[in-house]
């Protein structure tokens, strides 16, 4: 928790320290009162009291409510502040290294984590210091000032409230000690719940179908079971708590009158001023002790929200503590333009133990047309990832323009490059917000969007909409079909105006006839755009320039379609399952 508060701006330390004064003030006026207490005491004891001298005691006494009370509000407020800022800078932080992660990271702490870690986490930190900042600051002051004022007064009195709070003390340590741990625990329970929520909600579909709610009740029910039973533990060792610290203080308080009854009986009747003197000591001492252990009984509320939040900063911190193992370079500008080179490329996946691409070597030259087919998992995906540096290899050279992709700043990579994924992602907004994501803070025209359209077949279905391009799609692109979101997709990584296009199986969802035109548009339009295209139809990719097969790790087929129908069996078979004899021939 304390590690996480050194993210904290310098506006909002400011406003703590002055927070910090604000409190130490109002704990001043309140420990005034016992003192005013005991004068009136005093004047009220004596033979002929004046009532001007208890009129200025009542007069001081009301005074230092009211500066206590303006001080409360204005810490209060403060306080407000500071949660606000810091809970706003702290998810800034957060967001923006998380979006910094690489695939290693993500797969290590798990998307519904990572969200849990982004909300529910931050909330938790935030009701902690918006909540118990004054309390964390007030109640040790407010207890050492107050034991610093009743030492001297009587060693039997100091005794007993020294012995009490030992007793709150150890008692608190216990019940903390005993909820942390499981505090963690629903932490990642919350994390498992989201999850499978998440899960649930994306694939609702495929489980209205299969007539599948039953079970996924039945998985839901099983982890908030788990979660219920460790909250109702956690809140009955809790329930403990402000009973005994009641019991407490009103123990204390029957032990001060007890003690203070028999050191005032002690005294002889003929010292009636030591007599009153004590009593007033007496009195006073008991308010003091009552403010010992009220200030424990406000960290025992505290205490409640703080193991929570101490699990929560710690999720946080270690968020914010990975590094990401793919680091930029610094080169903006390649040796020259549009090539791809492969120099003895092994890789395997982070914890993995075999490679997943083994001595991979081939070249693609400017306006080059690159295929790559093969069986299914045999790393096509793979391959073209580490062009984009979503990992880096274990040995050997990816080269993009003459260069090591490890030696570019990010963004002088990526310009290089537009990407198609495998996947379909689109975000929430319109078509234009989607077609120029990526160049937010460059200007687009229409004319490059509409482009981006025509090209990739996007355009005969975007002039149907009422906005056209200002159509709204939803999130996740649900109200559009497999194939629009392919296509505007492609659309996506057309208006980069990149060297390189990379295709990762992004024509699936095409029709022939679509794909056709598409692929005759890429030709004719971007004939010095270097293009990579993984498919797994032949249809696709038997016109490329070059076409590559991956089998068992490695390249066991590299050449036109002709080429491979005559060498290679591998490319042969998936050609014949694929084309008629007469398309063959």
């Amino acid at each position: 928790m304390f590690s996480l508060l050194k993210r904290m701006k310098w506006q909002e330390a400011l406003m703590s320290i002055f927070c910090a004064l604000l409190l130490l003030g109002q704990i001043y006026f309140d420990l005034k009162m016992p003192d005013y207490m005991s004068d009136l005491t005093v004047f009220i004891s004596s033979y002929n009291p004046k009532l001007s001298d208890v009129l200025s005691v009542g007069l001081n006494m009301l005074l230092c409510t009211l500066a206590s009370a303006f001080l409360c509000i204005a810490c209060g407020f403060l306080t407000s502040k500071i949660a606000s800022g810091f809970t706003f800078a702290v998810s800034e932080q957060l967001f923006e290294h998380i979006t910094g992660l690489g695939q290693e990271e993500m797969m290590k702490f798990s998307v519904s984590s990572l969200i849990t870690r982004t909300t529910n986490d931050i909330t938790q930190i935030q009701m902690v210091i918006a909540m118990g900042l004054q309390a964390l600051i007030k109640s040790p002051v407010m207890a050492l000032w107050a034991i610093e004022k009743i030492l001297g007064k009587s060693w039997e009195l100091s005794l007993a409230t020294a012995v009490f709070v030992v007793i709150i003390c150890v008692f608190i340590v216990v019940i903390v000690s005993s909820v942390i741990p499981r505090f963690r625990m629903v932490q990642n329970l919350t994390d498992r719940i989201n999850k499978i929520a998440g899960e649930n909600l994306s694939g609702i579909g495929v489980v209205h179908a299969f007539n599948a709610e039953a079970y996924q009740n039945s998985k839901f029910d099983e982890t908030n079971i788990e979660i219920n039973k460790l909250q109702l533990k956690n809140h009955h060792t809790f329930a403990f708590m402000q009973p005994f610290m009641n019991l407490s203080m009103n123990c204390l308080s029957l032990c001060i009158f007890w003690l203070g009854a028999a050191l005032i009986s002690s005294i002889p009747a003929v010292e009636k001023a030591s007599r009153l003197t004590m009593f007033s000591d007496v009195v006073v001492f008991s308010t003091y002790a009552t403010y010992v252990v009220m200030s424990f009984m406000m960290l025992v509320m505290i205490f409640m929200m703080l193991p929570a939040a101490e699990v929560s900063a710690e999720r946080i911190n270690e968020v914010l503590k990975t590094t990401p193992q793919i680091c930029e370079g610094k080169r903006e500008k390649g040796i020259n333009t549009g090539t791809v080179e492969f120099k003895n490329v092994t890789f395997c996946y982070p914890g993995s133990p075999e490679n997943e691409l083994e001595n991979i070597s081939f070249k693609v030259n400017k306006g080059e047309t690159l295929a790559i087919i093969g069986a299914t998992a045999s790393g096509k995906t793979t391959l073209i990832s580490l062009i984009a540096r979503f990992y880096d290899p274990v040995s050997g050279q990816v080269l993009v323009d003459g260069v090591d992709v490890r030696d570019y700043s990010f963004k002088g990579l990526y310009d290089k490059l537009g990407y198609v994924t495998q996947k379909s992602t689109l975000f929430s907004g319109s078509i234009a917000d989607n077609i120029s994501f990526g160049r937010a803070k460059e200007k687009i025209s229409l004319q490059d969007i509409d482009t981006a359209l025509s090209l990739s077949q996007s355009k005969e279905f975007v002039e149907h909409f009422d906005k056209k391009a200002l159509f709204n799609i939803a999130q996740r692109g649900k109200n559009l079909s497999g194939g629009q979101k392919q296509r505007l997709c492609i659309a996506r990584a057309l208006a980069r105006n990149a060297e390189i296009l990379i295709f990762d199986d992004s024509f699936s969802a095409l029709d022939y006839k679509t794909e056709a035109a598409l692929r005759a548009a890429l030709d004719n339009s971007l004939k010095d755009t270097t293009k990579i295209i993984v498919a797994q139809r032949i249809s696709t990719i038997k016109n490329a320039d070059r076409i590559i097969v991956l089998d068992d790790k490695r390249i066991v087929g590299n050449g036109k379609h002709e080429e491979l129908m005559e060498s290679y069996s591998v490319y042969k078979e998936i050609a014949s399952s694929q084309l008629s004899k007469s398309e063959l021939s």
